[in-house]
Order: structure tokens, then sequence, then C-alpha cells
């Protein structure tokens, strides 16, 4: 299998990645019911449960979750960390957006971001610490 076939399998939807994100937030086993509450109240999205079960199908053959039932209930777990996929996501982004370059994704990202000083002081802290 080609690397870029690799890539774009592990690549999320805009559903998928909400649907990640409550259940790395969760940071414990979620019910599909409690799954389907938080999509609806936090992302203002009503999936069926229908469409929540192709998700996480989809989910499980990307190799970012996994469903289980306990009695009636069905829960979704998470094989995968929310600091994986940005690590991978950013790294991606930055490939393709900035040629690899950290300094240009650096530069867009403080140009784009309204930085406070304390932000600003935290960067400056990271990068002293790569000196050492």
């Amino acid at each position: 299998m080609s690397d870029k076939k690799k890539s774009e399998e592990k690549m999320l939807s805009g559903c998928e990645a909400l649907i990640m994100k409550v259940v790395w937030d969760a940071e414990e086993d979620l019910s599909v019911p409690e799954l389907m509450e938080q999509l609806r109240v936090r992302f203002n999205k009503d999936y069926k449960r229908t469409t929540i079960a192709t998700f996480l199908t989809r989910l499980a053959e990307k190799g970012f979750a996994e469903s289980y039932r306990k009695g009636y209930l069905s829960y979704v777990r998470a094989l995968k960390t929310e600091e994986e996929y940005k690590n991978r996501l950013i790294h991606e982004e930055a490939d393709l957006w900035f040629g690899g370059s950290a300094p240009e994704l650096m530069m867009t990202l403080t140009r784009t971001q309204k930085l406070s000083k304390a932000d600003i002081e935290k960067i400056r802290s990271i990068l002293d610490e790569l000196d050492d």
C-alpha cells in the first residue's frame, strides 16, 4: 500500500473529527446516547443513530475507535489519543501548506491568532528550551 493511501485512510472527515473530539474529551468510554447528546449540545449536530453507527464503523476501520455493547447500550472507546492525531494532522498540514517549514507555520499562526503577552512568553519559553 502506498504512503499516500495510508495517509488518506488515517485522516478524519469533519464529522468523524467531531465525534472523536467528544470521545477524547469524555476521558472514559461513552455511551452512544451520551455521544449523540454531546454532539447536539456542543456542536449543534443532531445525527440519527444510524448516522452515528456509520461514522463509528468508519472510525473503527481507520483504527481510531471501537464500539462494544454493555447491557442494552453501545459504548465507544478511543483507540488512538487526541495527541497522536493532532501531531499527525499538524505534520501533514505543515508539509502540505508550508513545505514542512516550521518557521513558515509559526509566522502564519502568529499573524492569524490573537496572542496575549502570556502566550508570547510561553512560546519564547518553549523555543528557549529547544536551545538547551
